[in-house]
C-alpha cells in the first residue's frame, strides 16, 4: 500500500463548505440557489469518485494539514473503508438534492436557504468523518456533523421540533463525550490514535481492563448515532424533520456515521484479532441482535409511516454492527455491504413517504388503502425497496444478508443466523401490509393498522403531531426502556404544529366581539366550537396554509415563503379538509409521471434502481470491490 500526497481528500470536504457560502449568497434567487446546490453536489461526487481507482489498487491519498494536538496530526486519508462511506454520502446527496427541490417547493416550506445550506454542511462533515485518519480528527468531524444537522432536525420551528432537536443534541453530544473519553484511553495506553488496518498493535498487549473500557466507550459512543437500543429513542423523535432530512438521518450521513465509527473501532483501532481476544465482539453482536428484533417488533405497532420506517432503520443498522461483532471475514463484508444497501433502500422508502405526504397529505398507514391507484410508480418503488429490506433476492438487501448468514455460520454462531431469518420475517410483517393494501385493497375493505396493538411499541400518536389517541392520557413513557418518548413528533416536518404564519392567523377565521359573541361568519349551530375551529387551523399543513406552485398555485417567494398575492384563506383550508386519507370518492387513478413532479419521481426511481443494481451486480457498482479490499487489508483473507 503506497501513500500519495494529494489535495483531493481535502477538496471533497471543502466543496460542500464552499457550497454553503454560495447557497447563502444566492438566497434571494431560489433557482440560482438550487443550481448551486446541484453543482456543488455533482462536483463533490466527482471528486470522491476520482479517488476510487487508486483505492482499488491499494493506494491511499493523503492531505496533511499540520498538527492538531501534540503528537497527533490532522490528516485526511482516503482509504478503502473511508471510501465506502464517502461514496454513499456524496452520491446520495446528489440524488437527494433534486428530491429536496421538489419536496420543499411542493410544501412551500419556510427557510429553504437555511435548509439547503445546513444540508450541504452536513454532507461536508460526513465526508470529514469518512476521510479522518485518526480518532481525534474523526471526533472533530463527528461533532461538527451533529452541529450541522441540528437546524435540519429542528427545521419545523415548532415546540415539538425544538424538543426533538434538544433530545438529538443531548444524546449525540453525550455519545461524543464517550468517544472522546475512549480516545484519551487509547492514546494514554498506546501513544497513538492513528487508524491502522488490522488494529493498533500496542492494544493487543495493553492491560485488558483498560482496553475493554476503551472499547466500551468508543463502541457505546458511536452506538448512539448507530441507534443501538437503549440509546435509540432520539431517532424516531427526529422524524418531525422534513422527509429529505429523514433520508439524510437514516440513509446518508448521521446514522451511517455511527456505524462507520463502530467499523473504524473494530477494524482499524483494535482489529478483529484483538477484539476476539478481549472477548468484546460477542457482547457487541448480542446488543445488535437484540436491537434487530426489538426494533422490528416495535415497527409492527407504528401506524405513522415515517415512524415505522424509523424503527426499521434502528433494526437494519444493527445488521452492520452484527457483522462487525461476529468478526468472520464474510460477516464483516456483509456488514459493510449493508451500508450502501440500506442507504439505497431506505432512501427510496423515505422518498416515497415524502411524495405521498406532499401529494395527498397522508402520513398514516391506515389511510393508504388503494393509494397505489393514485401513486403507482411511487408505491411500486416502495414495494421494490421493501423486498430488499426483507432480504429477498434481486435487491441489495439480499446480498449483504447472504454474506452475514455465511459469516455467522463460519464463526460458529448459528444463533445469529436465526436472528437474521426471524428479522426477515418481521420485515415482511411490517412492509407487506403497506404494499398489499396500496394495490389490492380499497378504503372500504381495508383492515385496521398497525398490526400490533399492545404496549411494547409505545403509545400511538396522530400523524400531525397532535394529542395521543386510543384513550392515552398523553403522559410520556419515560421509564419505558424500549421506547422512551418525551414528546412525540409529527409524522412530517411540514405538519401543522409549526406556529401559524402571520397570513394564516386564526384571528382571521375566529373573531369575537368585545362582549364575546361569535361573529356571523362562524355559526355555532353548525356544530364547530371556536376551540375546535382554532385547533383545525393550527393542525393545517403548511401546504394547506400556503398552496404551492407544485399544486398549481402561485406563491413561492424568494426564500420559499408564501407570496403576498396568495389569497387562499384559513377558512378555505379548513373547508378543504386536507388532513390526508382517501377522498370520499376513493383515490383518483393517475398514469405514469402524473402522480408527482419529476423532481421527486426521478430521485425515487433512481434510488430504487440503485437498490436493484446493487442486488444484481454489487461488484459492478464498485462497493463490493472496495469492501473486498477492506477485508483483505484487515484480515488477510480474500473473499
Amino acid at each position: 500500500m503506497s501513500e500519495i500526497l494529494s489535495f483531493r481528500p481535502l477538496a471533497a470536504v471543502l466543496l460542500p463548505a464552499v457550497g454553503v457560502l454560495a447557497i447563502v449568497a444566492s438566497r434571494r434567487n431560489p433557482d440560482v440557489r438550487e443550481a448551486f446546490t446541484i453543482l456543488t453536489a455533482l462536483a463533490t461526487f466527482g471528486t470522491v469518485a476520482s479517488l476510487v481507482p487508486a483505492t482499488l489498487s491499494g493506494d491511499v491519498y493523503l492531505t496533511r494539514l499540520g498538527t492538531l494536538v501534540p503528537g497527533i496530526e490532522l490528516t485526511l486519508r482516503a482509504d478503502p473503508l473511508g471510501m465506502i462511506f464517502a461514496l454513499v454520502a456524496s452520491l446520495l446527496w446528489l440524488v437527494t438534492s433534486f428530491y429536496s427541490i421538489g419536496y420543499m417547493r411542493g410544501l412551500d416550506e419556510h427557510s429553504q436557504t437555511r435548509y439547503f445550506a445546513a444540508f450541504a454542511g452536513s454532507v461536508g462533515a460526513a465526508l470529514g468523518v469518512s476521510f479522518a485518519s485518526n480518532l481525534v480528527s474523526l471526533y472533530v468531524f463527528y461533532e461538527l456533523l451533529t452541529v450541522a444537522t441540528y437546524p435540519l432536525v429542528a427545521h419545523d420551528e415548532s415546540e415539538t421540533a425544538r424538543q426533538a432537536g434538544r433530545k438529538y443534541l443531548t444524546y449525540t453530544f453525550g455519545g461524543g463525550v464517550a468517544v472522546l473519553a475512549g480516545t484519551v484511553l487509547v492514546f494514554w495506553t498506546t501513544g497513538t490514535v492513528a487508524f491502522t488496518p488490522g488494529g493498533i498493535a500496542a492494544l493487543a498487549s495493553a492491560d485488558p481492563v483498560v482496553a475493554r473500557a476503551a472499547f466500551a466507550l468508543l463502541a457505546g459512543g458511536f452506538g448512539v448515532k448507530a441507534a443501538l437500543i437503549p440509546v435509540h429513542s432520539w431517532l424516531p423523535d427526529a422524524m418531525v424533520a422534513p422527509t429529505p432530512v429523514s433520508g439524510l438521518l437514516h440513509a446518508v450521513a448521521v446514522v451511517k456515521s455511527g456505524v462507520f465509527g463502530v467499523a473504524r473501532v473494530v477494524l482499524d483501532v483494535f482489529g478483529p484479532e484483538t477484539v476476539s481476544d478481549l472477548g468484546v465482539g460477542l457482547p457487541l453482536a448480542t446488543v445488535a441482535a437484540l436491537t434487530i428484533l426489538i426494533a422490528s417488533v416495535i415497527a409492527l405497532r407504528q401506524d405513522n409511516l415515517k415512524r415505522r420506517l424509523a424503527y426499521s432503520t434502528i433494526s437494519q443498522l444493527s445488521y452492520i454492527v452484527l457483522g462487525l461483532g461476529i468478526l468472520s471475514p464474510a460477516a464483516i463484508a456483509g456488514g459493510l455491504l449493508h451500508i450502501p444497501a440500506h442507504a439505497f433502500m431506505k432512501l427510496t422508502l423515505f422518498f416515497c413517504a415524502g411524495a405521498i405526504h406532499v401529494e395527498t397529505h397522508t402520513d398514516n398507514i391506515s389511510e393508504m388503502a388503494g393509494i397505489g391507484r393514485r401513486m403507482p410508480v411511487t408505491m411500486a418503488a416502495f414495494a421494490v425497496a421493501s423486498v430488499g429490506m426483507a432480504g429477498l433476492p434481486l435487491v441489495a438487501g439480499f446480498v449483504s444478508k447472504w454474506y452475514l448468514l455465511i459469516g455467522s455460520i463460519d464463526a460458529g454462531t448459528a444463533v445469529f443466523a436465526g436472528v437474521l431469518f426471524l428479522s426477515g420475517l418481521l420485515n415482511i410483517g411490517y412492509f407487506w401490509p403497506i404494499v398489499y393494501q396500496a394495490f389490492f385493497q380499497t378504503p372500504e375493505d381495508s383492515d385496521a393498522k398497525p398490526l400490533v396493538e399492545f404496549p411494547p411499541g409505545g403509545r400511538r400518536v396522530r400523524a400531525d403531531g397532535g394529542e395521543p389517541v386510543d384513550g392515552d392520557d398523553g403522559d410520556a413513557e419515560d421509564d419505558d426502556l424500549i421506547d422512551s418518548v418525551g414528546s412525540e413528533p409529527s409524522g412530517d416536518g411540514s405538519a401543522g404544529d409549526r406556529p401559524t404564519e402571520p397570513d394564516a392567523d386564526p384571528g382571521a377565521l375566529i373573531d369575537t366581539s368585545p362582549e364575546g359573541t361569535v361573529e356571523p361568519d362562524v355559526d355555532p349551530s353548525e356544530g364547530e366550537s371556536r376551540v375546535e375551529l382554532e385547533a383545525k387551523v393550527e393542525d393545517e399543513y403548511a401546504v394547506d396554509r400556503h398552496p404551492s406552485d407544485h399544486l398549481g398555485e402561485e406563491g413561492v417567494g424568494g426564500d420559499g415563503e408564501a407570496d403576498d398575492s396568495d389569497e387562499s384563506s384559513p377558512t378555505e383550508a379548513v373547508e378543504a379538509d386536507h388532513h390526508g386519507g382517501a377522498p370520499a370518492g376513493g383515490w383518483e387513478a393517475r398514469g405514469f409521471g402524473a402522480e408527482t413532479t419529476w423532481f421527486m419521481l426521478g430521485p425515487i426511481t433512481v434510488a430504487a434502481a440503485g437498490a436493484v443494481a446493487l442486488g444484481i451486480a454489487p461488484r459492478a457498482m464498485v462497493f463490493l470491490a472496495v469492501i473486498q479490499r477492506v477485508v483483505l487489508d484487515v484480515t488477510g483473507v480474500a473473499i
